[in-house]
């Protein structure tokens, strides 16, 4: 049986899909998944995918290029000799722009979570309930595919990791992730720099991550109390680094569920923008901060549309430092008390 499953958007979203492709890759011959430009990186990191299909959605990509009939045609051709197909998505997309696609490539049997009617384009039109974190979101359509959960639901990433000892001079170190694929999502840089300074004053050594266009950024959080290592890790070695971290400090960001699949507790500067019961890191200890009642909440927004930035902006770095302690002396992988049992 060989399978597609599709997640297209961002790093952080292909990374809570891991529990889902783990799911199919227990009952199939192949699981091939298909992911955006944005997720590659992250896709290369999945257990359980024997192949990784790129293309950029229309429909997905939060700048798409315009639709191409001749780039649709190609990405029908790629599609085509998949037995399965499942389509993982959040909330707010619409699996069906790609089931159609999946039908004119000959996909005999197609599954997704569609509020829309779905006609003939699904086989399996599954409708979960509530604010289900977004990895179980997933796992329940692979379930009810005829797929069961594994027995560890927690997120994961190909082993082993390279050695980045070179680079952090060892591991007992505290991570701090200052940048975010949004602006709405980012704690003000002087508050991360403040944070920094007050970790390396309560004696623990001190990492500054981020990648290549966020050297200034990490320049300036990281001071002179920190470790900048800005621009230096690609995404397994950036996954070493926090693996080797006691806590990961970081916005709702690809890296905060690149932390969790390592297993390493995260202090979660979470806007809510978007429901933190759907998103906020998974399966680790984990202090969620920031004013989850704020005006822009669920307003999706990428940019903050409140004057101010409230809802992270009155976070204190005193406060970032204290949740820091408390979640690096809990067990590492130990599940927050509110995730649900599986």
């Amino acid at each position: 049986m060989r399978v597609l499953l599709a997640r297209q958007d961002n790093l952080g979203d292909v990374l809570l899909a891991g529990p889902a492709v783990r799911a199919v890759a227990a009952r199939a011959d192949e699981v091939v998944l298909l992911c955006g430009p944005r997720g590659r990186a992250a896709a290369d990191l999945l257990p359980g995918v024997d192949e990784v299909i790129e293309w950029r959605a229309p429909w997905i990509d939060p700048e798409p290029d315009p639709v191409d009939r001749a780039d649709i045609e190609a990405a029908v051709a790629k599609l085509a000799g998949f037995d399965r197909a499942l389509i993982l998505t959040s909330f707010h997309q619409s699996p069906l722009p790609l089931a159609l696609l999946l039908r004119l490539a000959g996909t005999p049997w197609i599954g997704g979570i569609s509020e829309d009617y779905p006609g003939s384009l699904l086989d399996l039109r599954h409708r979960p309930e509530g604010d289900v974190p977004e990895p179980l979101r997933m796992l329940a359509l692979a379930e009810d595919a005829g797929f069961p959960a594994p027995a560890d639901t927690r997120l994961r990433v190909r082993e082993p990791l390279p050695d980045t000892d070179h680079l952090t001079g060892g591991a007992g170190y505290v991570v701090v992730h200052p940048g975010t694929s949004v602006p709405a999502r980012a704690w003000p840089p002087e508050r991360c720099a403040e944070a920094v300074r007050l970790l390396r004053a309560a004696g623990h050594r001190v990492v500054v991550t981020g990648h290549g266009e966020e050297k200034e950024l990490t320049a300036l959080v990281a001071g002179e109390d920190g470790l900048d290592l800005g621009g230096r890790t690609a995404l397994p070695e950036l996954a070493s680094v926090l693996h080797g971290a006691r806590a990961v400090v970081a916005g709702n960001t690809g890296p905060a569920h690149l932390a969790a699949a390592v297993g390493t507790p995260v202090v979660s500067l979470f806007a809510p923008t978007v429901p933190a019961a759907r998103w906020a890191p998974f399966g680790v200890p984990m202090a969620l901060l920031g004013d989850q009642g704020a005006p822009c909440k669920d307003s999706r927004a990428r940019v903050c549309p409140v004057e101010g930035h409230p809802c992270l902006a009155s976070v204190g770095a005193d406060e970032v430092a204290a949740a820091v302690e408390v979640i690096a002396a809990d067990p590492r992988g130990t599940p927050p008390e509110e995730e649900p049992a599986r």
